[in-house]
């Protein structure tokens, strides 16, 4: 197992997902791969652009996403763990599969949020989709 991919939301249980990576990565002395999807540009899904301080707006949450991938890379590199960090703009599941080809990936580490019937219905889960989508095996760590 030489490449992990780990997704990225930014969220409060990152860490979890990173601190499970790590123990992989140090048993099999792997690379991480700590990846975030970020939303589409709107006019990449058909909508205007919008006003100027709309696009920088959108441009510095952009950077500073990536700046905390780097953060995160750069943490674990410090720990011994060759790590990259990479902020992707497109469909969540569908680049995860593309990046974790492209890559040569061979562990997917991703949360699992809990949601209810009615979320799960309408917006579906990041999780499952990457699991109905992949050939990679995959980790899936539960956030509760």
């Amino acid at each position: 197992m030489k490449n992990i991919l780990v997704t990225i939301d930014f969220d409060i249980k990152t860490k979890l997902l990173i601190n499970n990576a790590y123990k992989f990565a140090k048993v099999f002395e792997s690379k991480i791969w700590l990846v975030h999807i970020a939303a589409p540009d709107p006019d990449f899904v058909g909508y205007g652009v919008g006003p100027q301080y709309i696009r920088d707006s959108r441009a510095h949450e952009l950077r500073e996403e990536h700046k905390q991938l780097q953060g995160y890379a750069k943490e674990l590199n410090k720990k011994g763990i060759e790590a990259e960090g990479l902020l992707i703009q497109g469909a969540t599941i569908e680049m995860i599969i593309l990046e974790s080809k492209k890559l040569h990936i061979d562990l997917i580490i991703a949360g699992h949020h809990k949601h209810n019937f009615l979320y799960n219905a309408f917006i579906g889960s990041v999780s499952r989709g990457i699991i109905e989508a992949s050939k990679i095996p995959i980790l899936i760590i539960p956030y509760e």
